[in-house]
């Protein structure tokens, strides 16, 4: 039942976004009782974030090429894409969205998503990419706040080749002193 829901609301969420995305559309969508969904999610927003976590989780995967470069290029292109989606402007509205009456699940869902990507520069900073000092939790938030702001507010293009600049201009300042910062292809 989980995976049928957790599908029922992504697809409900395609069709008819965030304010479209009730608990008794996706209730009808996946063929169960609403009251089931309230049983097992509590809210709406609880239902909402499972379903996009595990969809999140899919699309992201953590690349390993060997080069923190290009993990990072690839792995915050794919976050573009998926921010690009009718499910990825619902996931960041929902994590913009505040409402203190219920328990607020959007930090450990953020924190857990951002290590994956600090993963990545803590494998550059181990083979020397990285200067040692390199705090990955910095250069993760560096590498994915432009793209958010641009998601939710400027509304400008996401793309791969956007995703590669920020990649080359923040791994500028996370270099080893010695090396040079890395040629930067041109935003499309």
């Amino acid at each position: 039942m989980r995976a049928a829901v957790l599908a029922a609301t992504v697809g409900v969420l395609a069709e008819h976004g965030l304010a479209g995305t009730t608990v008794g559309a996706v209730a009808r969508a996946a063929g169960v009782h609403e009251t089931s969904l309230y049983r097992r999610w509590r809210t709406r927003e609880n239902l909402i974030l499972d379903a996009l976590s595990e969809q999140a989780d899919a699309a992201l995967p953590v690349p390993d090429t060997g080069r923190v470069r290009d993990d990072l290029a690839a792995y915050f292109a794919a976050l573009a894409r998926l921010l690009a989606t009718a499910q990825g402007e619902a996931l960041l509205r929902l994590s913009a969205e505040r409402d203190e009456t219920l328990p607020d699940r959007r930090l450990p869902y953020w924190t857990e998503r951002l290590e994956r990507g600090a993963v990545m520069v803590r494998r550059g900073v181990e083979r020397g990419e990285l200067a040692p000092d390199t705090d990955p939790a910095l250069v993760v938030e560096a590498l994915a706040g432009p793209l958010f702001t641009r998601a939710l507010i400027s509304g400008a293009p996401l793309g791969e080749a956007y995703a590669s600049h920020l990649v080359d201009l923040v791994l500028g300042g996370a270099l080893p002193r010695d090396r040079p910062a890395p040629e930067t292809p041109a935003p499309e």
